[in-house]
């Protein structure tokens, strides 16, 4: 298998990894786990895995499933365990001494994966086991079948099949990857915090409701800005407090901050960094026999091939711009009436977006949110569509802790009472949390091991001083029913074998059923239970929520433009040869423009939900080439709504159907026959066009 570059020591008794953890549901124990625990650890799960997998290629017995896939599926436990508490807490809380322990195992784990996927004699295993199931004509159990496949499909893609001299450049490439990726995060996370807009004159602060303004105050306060205000950045290009802020300068302000990052010519310029990972991964999907690295990602996906993508994101531009722009002419008119003579701007869109709303629709997002406090969304909204839907039920652990004094546990009883799993909340923003929403797992849920899930879910919504509730925007309310949608997908899964929990699936298939878990945000039922009035006690007025329904393609223009800009740009860096690469950090803006232009996405007034320089989906997060995944899966997602409205909506027994046939299935399935067991074909993109206003009129 080739020597470590690192030495590993005997991991230590003391060390809370040492031993699997005695909490429920095998939690880490947190109160234990110090930062110098992890470095030790994942050196010593890579030593001891390597061992495992070295008695499993050499062993003289022939291949069968028990001795070479589950004994691989056995393997790796010590490593598991700490890398999945280290990347947890890693993106959540990410100090200087977690960020040192990333730069240096980084590279470490990407030859410890290359060891394991390139080793030769474990190949000739696999395929000898393959071969006699042929000969014998024995059938596998399905899953096992399936296990049997995607770990042939590994080996090739992992480049078993290369010369000698293409497997060295290979380890190479993929060590300097994983070290760049870490990097990019790092710069991202950086440079967001440096460019966090501070405002010292509080007239600017004009339409901003008095919680944000008290959490903008309590931000600045934390960075030493006494009696002023911070308004820290989110991801994506548009920020929620455009559309709230009057002052049309701050609104400039902030975008400007926003589609700034990572340009910025310092020591947070993430631009030489995305260059070496678009270069290194063209290399790599040539060496790997490919065209370009989106054609890599697509062969393993759902979509099947780039050309298949392509031709659904190109498919659903032209509809998609021309709404915008004519929502952009309504937005320009109600411009005219504050600043006669003035042009749309990119800062202005969202502001005048909700301003053209509560003209035609009495709607007010500062008013909404009184009605949408945290913890009513989350038990009588999030917990209460999951009880209705799966007969599940939630009650939060004060004696156990997460990994930064923010987090939140619950036990989650499955419907017979039994003991489920454990979910985390982790809701507020941090300076050393990187931006975005996500979901991870700490444990997945495997008979074969006999564990059971432990998830996680992470927002960034803004921390209210203390003893102040935690009032959302409706965007942050769909968030957080779709992060949940992901944590359903971990805690319902009832799979055999590790690798196939859960989220264990394909890139353009792990969106689908959180997707579909945002339809509950706006069941009659559920948001009539949550949508509250957080002070009074008052429901949120009957017509709001009508308003609230029939307002669902507002927008739809904007949204998918700003989408596609952003996944056509993805798919134009990755369909790149490695020649072809800008070298100059300067032609980044270069090409992007020219992208974006050739897509026929090119709205000034409409910039990509994610500029190149700050998309950390596919320069950070494990998306490259594949952030058409959302929309790739929102056909599905859609297909699957109509579903649940053609059988009754919000009842058990259609929770009971898409858990057993979907939910629950995890990885151990081809997915998109679990779609075709779930509706009986297969998917239809009508739904999708409708919902986003796109069908042909």
């Amino acid at each position: 298998m080739g020597p470590m570059t690192s030495d590993a020591l005997p991991l230590a008794a003391s060390n809370p990894f040492a031993r699997a953890s005695d909490l429920p549901y095998g939690l880490p124990d947190f109160r234990e786990l110090g930062e110098e625990h992890y470095l030790p650890a994942l050196l010593a799960g890579m030593a001891e895995q390597r061992a495992e997998v070295e008695a499993i290629a050499t062993d003289p017995a022939d291949p069968t499933v028990e001795n070479t896939l589950e004994a691989l599926e056995r393997s790796g436990r010590l490593l598991h365990r700490a890398a999945s508490a280290f990347y947890v807490q890693s993106g959540a809380e990410s100090t200087p001494g977690l960020q040192d322990v990333e730069e240096q195992v980084a590279p470490l784990l990407a030859e410890h994966s290359d060891a394991i996927w390139l080793d030769a004699r474990l190949h000739a295993r696999v395929e000898a086991l393959a071969a006699r199931v042929a000969d014998d004509g024995a059938e596998l159990a399905p899953d096992t079948a399936w296990l049997l496949h995607r770990t042939r499909t590994r080996f090739a893609r992992a480049g078993v099949g290369l010369g000698e001299a293409d497997q060295q450049r290979l380890r190479a490439i993929n060590a300097e990857i994983t070290t760049l990726d870490a990097a990019f995060g790092r710069l991202l996370l950086a440079g967001a915090n440096a460019a966090a807009v501070l405002v010292t004159d509080e007239a600017e602060l004009d339409g901003l409701p008095d919680d944000a303004r008290d959490a903008a105050a309590q931000a600045a306060a934390a960075r030493g800005h006494e009696g002023a205000w911070l308004i820290e950045l989110q991801l994506p290009t548009q920020q929620s407090v455009l559309s709230l802020l009057r002052d049309r300068g701050l609104r400039e302000r902030v975008m400007t901050a926003s589609t700034t990052r990572g340009a910025t010519g310092d020591e947070h310029d993430t631009r030489s960094t995305l260059l070496g990972l678009v270069r290194l991964r063209a290399e790599r999907a040539r060496l790997l026999g490919f065209e370009h690295h989106a054609a890599y990602v697509a062969a393993d996906a759902t979509a099947g091939s780039a050309q298949a993508v392509e031709e659904m994101l190109t498919r659903l531009a032209p509809a998609a711009v021309a709404n915008a722009r004519a929502e952009a002419a309504d937005l320009e008119h109600a411009l005219q009436a504050d600043h006669p003579g003035a042009s749309l701007e990119p800062w202005d869109w969202s502001y005048y977006a909700g301003r053209v709303r509560q003209e035609r629709r009495a709607l007010d997002e500062a008013e909404l949110r009184p009605y949408l406090e945290l913890e009513r969304v989350l038990a009588d909204g999030v917990f209460l569509a999951a009880n209705r839907l799966y007969g599940l039920t939630f009650a939060e652990r004060h004696d156990l802790v997460g990994y930064h004094p923010d987090v939140r546990v619950f036990e989650v009883f499955d419907a017979d009472g039994s003991g489920l799993g454990l979910f985390l909340g982790d809701w507020w923003t941090r300076p050393a949390k990187r931006g975005g929403a996500w979901m991870n797992s700490l444990v997945d849920q495997s008979a074969l091991l006999g564990e059971a899930p432990v998830v996680v879910n992470n927002l960034n919504v803004p921390q209210p001083p203390a003893g102040q509730p935690t009032l959302l925007t409706w965007d942050e309310v769909i968030t957080l029913f779709h992060e949940f949608g992901h944590a359903l997908h971990g805690l319902l899964s009832a799979v055999r074998y590790p690798s196939q929990s859960g989220t264990s699936v394909p890139r353009d298939f792990v969106e689908y059923p959180s997707q579909v878990n945002e339809m509950w945000a706006l069941h009659p039922e559920v948001i009539r239970s949550y949508a509250v009035h957080h002070e009074t006690g008052e429901p949120m007025p009957e017509q709001w929520i009508e308003t609230l329904i029939a307002s669902q393609q507002d927008g739809e223009g904007f949204a998918t433009t700003e989408y596609l800009a952003a996944a056509l740009l993805d798919q134009a860096w990755y369909r790149l040869a490695p020649q072809d690469v800008p070298t100059a950090p300067e032609q980044v803006e270069e090409f992007e423009a020219r992208a974006l232009r050739d897509a026929g996405v090119d709205l000034r007034t409409v910039p990509p939900r994610y500029r190149t320089t700050y998309f950390n989906h596919i320069f950070g997060s494990g998306y490259s080439a594949g952030y058409y995944a959302y929309i790739w899966s929102e056909v599905l997602d859609a297909d699957t709504v109509d579903w649940f409205a053609e059988n009754g909506g919000l009842r058990r027994e259609n929770g009971d159907v898409f858990r057993a046939r979907l939910l629950g299935r995890g990885g151990s399935i081809d997915p998109l026959q679990a779609f075709r067991d779930l509706r009986g074909r297969d998917p239809h993109i009508e739904p999708l066009l409708v919902r986003r206003g796109l069908a042909a009129r």
